[in-house]
């Protein structure tokens, strides 16, 4: 199976949590079924990009990185790779890379956990996010990345002090899905 193929299997059963989050599913739907090569960065109309929010649920917890090129703090994600088998690897290689856990990061069961979809700049249009969520192991130690000016821990709290609304809400999303 193509990971286009994969990521077309993995929307069509997102539910999402409400009419936005299904919208926006649908979107994402109608651009790989125009775009064979949508889950890439050189498509043109955009791509979808797979992310992960590492977080640390014993201990109350969340890994940002602060974004090289954005200078936000955002949860670990990007591009899509031709060695990515599904789109939830894509989110967990992403994890590992930026958050710099080299083993024992696992992805919450259930799928993703909320879509994202925001402007880039030229010469693409979109990122077509699908946010998954990524289990750090206990006593994960963090190493910064290359592609990070900063990697820091918040507590649940703080997450709404530092990061934008999209990390909030797939904070609040995660939450949720823990029952917590």
């Amino acid at each position: 199976m193509s990971l286009h193929e994969d990521a077309t299997l993995v929307l069509k059963a997102y539910a999402g949590r409400d009419d936005q989050q299904r919208e926006l599913r649908d979107v994402y739907l109608e651009h790989l079924a125009a775009h064979p090569d949508g889950v890439y960065k050189p498509c043109r109309a955009g791509h979808v990009t797979g992310s992960a929010l590492v977080i640390d649920p014993a201990r109350g917890r969340v890994l940002l990185t602060l974004h090289k090129k954005l200078g936000k703090w955002l949860q670990m994600g990007g591009h899509c790779e031709p060695d990515d088998p599904t789109l939830a690897a894509a989110a967990l290689r992403e994890a590992v890379e930026e958050s710099g856990i080299a083993s024992g990061l696992t992805l919450l069961d259930g799928g993703p956990v909320r879509l994202d979809r925001h402007p880039i700049p030229a010469p693409c249009n979109w990122h077509l996010d699908v946010q998954y969520v990524a289990l750090a192991p206990a006593g994960a130690v963090a190493e910064i990345s290359e592609e990070s000016l900063d990697l820091r821990w918040f507590s649940y709290e703080q997450v709404a002090e530092v990061a934008d609304t999209s990390v909030v809400r797939l904070l609040e999303e995660t939450l949720a899905r823990l029952g917590a």
